[in-house]
């Protein structure tokens, strides 16, 4: 009798949930990315207007990510490709955006080109969008201002010391049906690392959600971001982000919440002050919203600050 694999669904998008996914990709799980659908920004932006399909920025970094390890040296760079031509129309655009699309467009549907670059990528698991329905974000601030749109949340072009009040989608999103059977029927639900109020709140907005975590009997997961986000996440510890995701998810307690406790060095501390950004502090109160907290050096030490994919992705495989 060959052996089930455990099911695993990832909630989120951005480069932490590329940083995780690698990592999860190393053992034998059956993995399942679910990105955010409504990017309103750059080259997703453009295409998302211009053709009407889904913002495809995550969905592209879920698909590399999940790629076969041996030709994803050259998929990547492909994939992350820029075009650079000042004058082109094609400035600015991303190589895999403009694949993804194409693929949307012959065979007839976003998710029919998933599924075909699925394959040619020969990716380990499932990429699937959270909804399908075309929706922006909105975000009302402390201050009773609205903004509107993923990239203006993302790069806030108001005080970002402001502290966002509330998030909502309009008009109204559904969740798509197979990413609602995913979540219903994963062993685990990890949600996180990511932007929080562009990325992973949004995410959870969508009618449905709710329902499905509610039905899902598998342990409910959240990774804290390394660093807090001018515009999202200024002067937030652990707890301030994992309150959030509960109240948005509908549920009471995740049963383990993953936190780096590892300081980085000056130098690179000192760089994200430059960008407005500190290292999100795992404080005390974490405890009222987890069973379990795991503590550890998770940092992956660089240039830029990013988890140990191998590290989160081996706790995740254990439990």
């Amino acid at each position: 009798m060959a052996h089930k694999l455990k099911k695993v669904v990832r909630i989120g998008g951005g480069s932490g949930g590329y940083t995780l996914l690698r990592g999860l990709k190393a053992f034998p799980l059956d993995i399942t990315a679910v990105f955010t659908s409504f990017d309103s920004g750059g080259s997703a932006g453009v295409l998302r207007d211009e053709f009407g399909i889904l913002p495809p920025g995550d969905v592209r970094r879920g698909l590399l990510a999940l790629a076969d390890e041996g030709q994803a040296g050259i998929l990547r760079e492909l994939f992350n490709y820029r075009f650079q031509n000042g004058s082109s129309s094609l400035h600015g655009h991303s190589f895999g955006n403009l694949f993804l699309a194409a693929l949307a467009n012959i065979y007839g549907g976003e998710i029919e080109g998933i599924r075909k670059a699925s394959e040619l990528l020969n990716i380990k698991g499932t990429v699937l969008p959270v909804s399908l329905d075309k929706s922006h974000v909105h975000a009302i601030l402390e201050d009773g201002t609205e903004i509107v749109g993923e990239t203006n949340i993302d790069i806030p072009k108001h005080n970002g010391s402001l502290r966002i009040k509330k998030i909502f989608l309009d008009p109204p999103a559904h969740i798509y049906n197979e990413t609602d059977k995913a979540i219903r029927e994963a062993d685990t639900i990890v949600i996180g690392p990511g932007d929080l109020y562009s990325s992973l709140v949004p995410t959870l907005c969508v009618d449905g959600m709710k329902e499905a975590f509610r039905k899902s009997k598998g342990k409910k997961i959240a990774i804290c971001n390394l660093m807090t986000k001018w515009g999202e996440t200024h002067d937030f510890a652990c707890s301030d982000m994992i309150k959030e995701l509960l109240e948005y998810s509908g549920l009471k307690k995740f049963d383990y919440v993953i936190c780096n406790t590892q300081t980085m060095s000056p130098k690179l501390a000192a760089a994200y002050e430059q960008e407005k950004k500190f290292p999100m502090k795992c404080d005390e109160s974490l405890d009222q919203f987890a069973k379990h907290v795991i503590t550890g050096d998770f940092f992956s030490e660089a240039d830029i600050a990013r988890h140990d994919s191998e590290k989160i992705a081996r706790i995740i495989s254990d439990l």
